[in-house]
């Protein structure tokens, strides 16, 4: 894994190493940042279901002033710092370790954010709820993007509309404002 544009473009990503975590594989992460390019300078960025920091230390390399990660399983907390710390931003991170659910039902600090990005288990239960709590933490104009596979129906989330889907092989990119 590498940071693939920016700022910080070619710095290494030190990868999980265990079981359960599927990281967003660097061709969708650019075809993502294609995208949303002109959102992402200045923007807030939140990364929901963060696993190895990428999606939002990709932001940052592109322009993103701050970045706050969501992640409830400790290794995956660890492994954003270092490697927020190996591409020296630090200081434009914040590293959340709790559970999605919880965090999103309270005020976070950077809210509200330009761009919310979400990407949790594929086979997570509770997707429609999290859609909502997260589209809550959008700024006006804000983007909230889902990674998800390809082969799942989407719920209808009230209060959020769906913009665009982007597949790419089993993986797909949904993104949503709020209406």
């Amino acid at each position: 894994m590498r940071i693939i544009a920016g700022s910080l473009k070619g710095r290494k990503l030190e990868a999980p190493d265990w079981d359960g975590l599927r990281p967003t594989s660097d061709k969708l992460r650019e075809t993502l940042f294609n995208v949303i390019a002109p959102r992402v300078p200045e923007a807030i960025v939140l990364d929901v279901f963060a696993g190895s920091g990428a999606i939002g230390l990709e932001a940052l390399s592109r322009g993103a002033s701050r970045a706050v990660f969501i992640d409830n399983d400790r290794r995956a907390a660890s492994l954003i710092a270092a490697n927020a710390t190996r591409c020296g931003v630090n200081e434009r991170c914040v590293i959340i370790r709790d559970a999605a659910e919880r965090v999103l039902q309270i005020p976070i600090d950077g809210d509200p954010f330009d761009l919310v990005m979400l990407d949790p288990p594929y086979a997570y239960a509770a997707l429609a709820d999290v859609i909502h709590a997260a589209a809550k933490h959008l700024a006006p104009e804000g983007l909230l993007i889902l990674e998800h596979a390809t082969r799942r129906t989407l719920p209808t989330i009230d209060g959020v509309q769906l913009m665009r889907t982007v597949r790419s092989g089993d993986s797909s990119l949904t993104m949503f404002e709020v209406r």
